[in-house]
């Protein structure tokens, strides 16, 4: 993956060079053909189509399964936060400013590009935080040259079209940097250009735009495997091919012709035409003594073509540790230790997206927390932990058994939150505690517990 630096003393965010921005966004511009090639392997546009010699060419989409399967695990279900006092504010800022559906979004850019861009900004006209997925095919971050890397600014842009222009195109480059928005005009041309844009503050207190890494490189999910999908595509399409080839036999007759009795002369080939017409229909072929006729068929090993399949489809799963959730080992009512050795691949790859991942999260944090002190709310986001729940189905009998062996040994508050279905530990506390002394009042009324006091000892005698 490739990291944008430049000098921290080379930069002025009051006063930005358009001239190195436009070298930023050429430099940007040589590395889209390789984020543009796997977003077309996700969408199905295969290398195997673009093969004119080839006369069947299948499309066997494994990079959109892996791609499907990674990040729903990942990111299937929102992400939740925790922290030791009330964030009920931040986390009502978050689902209004649109959170879970960027984090989808962004779930589904890491699988594919192997990076990720959000935005976070206030819509025109409104004071409420929104945030928006960027393509990373038009956004990058830039950095300083220190150990640190501190994010210097952030570049969204596009080609503005006009057929009309003279000149070369002109770029609308959104440059984000710590304090200020730009909107800059930039000419794809050597020299100055001159600043005439104004800065627009946007009180963010760190750069609006956060980059998210699916892993240190920067490498999506099926990316080291699409000569292993080219493979495949092309097996397949061969395989269809032989089987046409094989439907399509050649009828080879020896000693004699087919027929010319409907010829209108001997020998123009019409009556040939004639009779292959009739042996398709009446399936029946007179010939005389000493001739034969047979069909020439291309012999090919129907077994050891499915071998090489599976084995490539096997390499495809293997190398991606995305598992192939049809297999027949997945079927039937699993352990969850066996399930969890079944997908330890993908588990260990999650968590590095998850390591990866909870550092942007921690910037949106910091960002919302800002947002929302202008507002006279302080919170602290060193004490909030975001939590991530793998999309897996449950065992809930086993989960049940767990729970009950260790229920008096472990605290309520653990094992409650081992339950799936159980979305708030603290109110479902409270709820069994309710309900337990609704019980108890209940047994005290039918037995009559506590309705028929013992008499003073002053009156014994009546």
């Amino acid at each position: 993956m490739y990291v944008f630096t430049m000098p921290a003393e080379k930069w002025d965010e009051t006063n930005p060079n358009k001239q190195v921005i436009r070298h930023l966004i050429a430099k940007h511009r040589s590395g889209v053909p390789r984020l543009e090639n796997l977003k077309n392997y996700y969408e199905g546009k295969h290398k195997i189509l673009r093969d004119a010699n080839r006369e069947n060419r299948l499309v066997c989409n494994h990079a959109k399964d892996i791609s499907d399967t990674a990040s729903s695990y990942f990111i299937g279900n929102p992400v939740s936060y925790r922290g030791k006092e009330d964030i009920s504010d931040i986390t009502d800022a978050l689902d209004a400013a649109g959170s879970d559906e960027a984090d989808g979004d962004n779930g589904m850019d890491l699988s594919i590009y192997g990076r990720a861009y959000e935005y976070i900004y206030a819509k025109e006209g409104d004071t409420e935080l929104t945030i928006k997925n960027l393509p990373p095919e038009n956004t990058f971050m830039v950095y300083d040259d220190s150990i640190e890397q501190r994010e210097l600014f952030a570049v969204y842009y596009y080609a503005r079209k006009d057929d009309s222009a003279q000149t070369g195109p002109v770029y609308v480059a959104t440059v984000l940097t710590k304090n200020y928005k730009y909107v800059l005009n930039i000419q794809d041309i050597e020299g100055p250009q001159a600043l005439l844009e104004k800065p627009e503050a946007h009180y963010k207190g760190e750069v609006p735009i956060v980059e998210y890494l699916n892993n240190k490189l920067g490498i999506g999910d099926y990316e080291l495997q699409i000569p292993l999908i080219d493979a495949y595509n092309a097996l397949m399409s061969d395989r269809i091919t032989d089987k046409e080839q094989f439907i399509d036999s050649i009828l080879a007759i020896y000693g004699t012709l087919l027929s010319d009795d409907d010829a209108e002369e001997p020998g123009d080939g019409k009556g040939s035409e004639e009779a292959m017409k009739r042996l398709k229909k009446e399936k029946l072929l007179e010939l005389p003594d000493s001739t034969k006729a047979e069909y020439l068929t291309r012999t090919f090993d129907e077994a050891g073509v499915e071998i090489l399949k599976k084995a490539i489809e096997q390499d495809i799963h293997k190398f991606s540790h995305i598992p192939c959730m049809t297999d027949e080992s997945f079927g039937g009512n699993v352990s969850g230790v066996a399930m969890e050795f079944k997908l330890l691949g993908m588990e260990n790859i999650t968590k590095i997206k998850t390591r990866y991942y909870k550092k942007g999260l921690r910037k949106r944090l910091r960002i919302f927390a800002n947002y929302l002190g202008q507002k006279g709310i302080q919170m602290n986001v060193a004490g909030i932990t975001p939590v991530f729940t793998r999309a897996l189905p449950k065992n809930l009998l086993e989960i049940s058994q767990i729970v009950a062996n260790l229920w008096g040994k472990v605290s309520k508050k653990t094992l409650l939150s081992q339950v799936p279905f159980v979305e708030n530990v603290e109110e479902e506390l409270n709820a069994t505690e309710k309900e337990a002394e609704e019980a108890l009042k209940q047994q005290r009324d039918l037995f009559g517990i506590g309705n028929n006091p013992p008499p003073d000892e002053g009156n014994l005698d009546e």
